[in-house]
């Protein structure tokens, strides 16, 4: 057991974690039902709480039934449950690895306390108007709680942001499905390939001209090319990035595609596209699914199910592309004194998590049955946010305003928002090329 121990690193308990929370959500969702019945499962998934119910009040922040609403008894067992759920996969990093777990359980806790509060926060009707995903606000609450208070040395017990985040990726690939890519065609799947190489090639490019460092510039160019906040997510995990920067960059992912999501419609109509190379414009540069759907709506059903289908077509590719990642970033950063990097050290700094990723993308695309995955997807997408939730309150709470604010950071900015805008240019050239004569 202990040899065992040894050899488990923190990307392999994530791997772990991962799938015993699938195979956990399959017993119950669907084995159970299957082999016992839904009468005699139902009567068990009543101990089980599910997801918490967020209330979104239409008027205003807090209407007079807001605590009435929430804060049911159902929603205090769900709330219970999942901070000790969650607690058990979180507890094995220290458990394993034999760090400090000092005070872990109230340090967790508080921890989940605020990415409870983010999801709140994004769940009311004037947050999901303006399409901002969750780990936004769980980076702002951790930052202002951070920088108000000096975080303790116990609470650092339970602040595993790296952790948290390779489970979320893990989950993120029972939704990234092979399926897509037939639902995409040959033109969607051209497009998606397309894009993410120049894109990626030439946002990488103007960062390291304008002298940004490696770490930075890879993660910007995945961002810019690929799929917005989860490929930011992913990639930093395949180059074993510094979180800081991390949240900077998807703090810029988020914000950028606000003016995006509002401006990009009209100006489709403004140029006379048709629904279908407007859909697969706005699919292909904007970085976040919901600001894709919602700039989408705007035009049209049409340029909705295309815009869709093309980020489906992009996210597919996240796997292979964090597989590239970390190979050309073995190679990139050499040991000193070794002209290649050995099959071992390959294997060695290979991130373990895109591992797990790519199982579960093969498991939910080609094993289960459509019926089963759609079953399951919502409680898995559901816990899938709840860990980057996490991770990115912890990511917070150790980043001081002065780090993301600082004058370092506007080159940045400067090259994301250069590369933003020939990301839409190329992407409307290649979206007319293709679908111009398209009829659906």
């Amino acid at each position: 057991m202990s040899k065992i121990r040894k050899s488990l690193t923190e990307d392999w308990i994530a791997v772990i974690a991962g799938f015993l929370i699938i195979g956990i959500t399959l017993l119950f969702e669907r084995i159970m039902p299957s082999l016992l019945g839904e009468s005699v499962v139902g009567k068990i998934n009543a101990i089980i709480p599910k997801l918490p119910v967020f209330y979104s009040s239409k008027e205003q922040w807090f209407a007079s039934d807001f605590f009435d609403k929430f804060f049911t008894t159902n929603n205090f067992y769900s709330i219970l449950y999942f901070l000790l759920f969650f607690m058990l996969f979180a507890f094995l990093v220290p458990w394993i690895t034999r760090r400090p777990k000092g005070k872990f359980v109230l340090s967790f806790a508080i921890v989940f306390l605020l990415a409870f509060i983010a999801q709140m926060v994004a769940a009311h009707t004037a947050m999901k108007s303006l399409n901002l995903e969750t780990v936004f606000f769980s980076v702002i609450i951790g930052l202002l709680v951070g920088n108000l208070f000096k975080l303790p040395e116990w609470m650092k017990s339970a602040v595993l942001s790296e952790y948290f985040i390779k489970i979320g990726l893990v989950l993120l690939g029972t939704t990234v499905l092979f399926n897509n890519i037939m639902k995409a065609g040959a033109l969607g799947m051209i497009q998606a390939l397309v894009v993410v190489m120049s894109v990626w090639y030439i946002a990488f490019w103007i960062s390291r001209r304008m002298k940004i460092d490696n770490e930075t510039s890879m993660l910007l160019a995945s961002s810019v090319s690929i799929c917005g906040v989860s490929a930011a997510i992913a990639t930093n995990g395949a180059i074993n990035g510094d979180s800081k920067k991390l949240s900077y960059v998807v703090s810029l992912v988020l914000v950028v595609a606000i003016p995006m999501m509002l401006f990009m419609p009209y100006l489709a109509v403004w140029l006379g596209l048709s629904q279908e190379v407007a859909g697969a414009w706005i699919g292909g540069t904007i970085d976040t699914t919901g600001a894709v759907v919602a700039s989408g709506t705007i035009i049209g059903n049409t340029a909705k199910d295309i815009a869709v289908i093309i980020k489906s077509a992009q996210n597919v590719l996240l796997g292979v592309a964090a597989f590239a990642i970390s190979i050309y970033w073995s190679y990139a950063n050499k040991s000193v004194g070794v002209e290649k990097p050995t099959a071992g050290v390959i294997w060695q700094r290979f991130p373990k998590f895109v591992i797990g990723f790519i199982a579960a993308s093969l498991l939910f695309s080609f094993v289960l049955s459509p019926d089963t995955v759609t079953k399951v997807g919502s409680t898995l997408k559901g816990y899938q946010t709840i860990w980057f939730s996490l991770a990115f309150v912890c990511i917070g709470l150790e980043t001081r305003f002065a780090d993301v604010f600082n004058q370092e950071n506007r080159k940045p900015m400067y090259a994301f928002l250069l590369a933003q805008l020939i990301n839409v240019i190329i992407t409307l050239a290649v979206a007319y090329l293709l679908f111009s004569g398209m009829t659906m």
